[in-house]
């Protein structure tokens, strides 16, 4: 059983930083990724990176603002968030998947996080 878990969620101001942390009980994969998904809206792309953090991925909506990398001796991806703003109140997922491209279909991805809560207040 692959469980993902998501920490480092919460309540922030505009322009303040949050980390998100994912551990990946161990699990070796080729790709993993962040998503999230706001009430009413569909699940939309956030960030990837690969197994060796060669390739990496942005949505436009967060390129210069998010940064997302891995501990390969924790087996942990992180989300490091700056310059928050209310529109990237969502709750944020993790997911991977054992293919190494970078994919920012979340129906590519076969494990996925309980997700953890980003609210940012103006």
């Amino acid at each position: 059983q692959v469980q993902l878990v998501e920490s480092g969620g919460g309540l922030v101001q505009a322009g303040d930083s949050l980390r998100l942390s994912c551990a990946t009980s161990g699990r070796t994969f080729g790709c993993a990724a962040w998503f999230r998904q706001a009430p009413d809206k569909e699940r939309e792309f956030v960030a990837a990176i690969n197994f060796n953090s060669r390739y990496i991925d942005y949505a436009d909506f967060v390129k210069d603002r998010f940064t997302i990398s891995k501990d390969n001796a924790n087996h942990t991806v992180y989300l490091l968030m700056n310059s928050l703003k209310p529109e990237d109140s969502a709750i944020y997922y993790c997911a991977i998947r054992s293919i190494v491209y970078l994919s920012k279909n979340p129906l590519d991805y076969d494990y996925w996080g309980q997700g953890t809560q980003v609210t940012v207040s103006s």
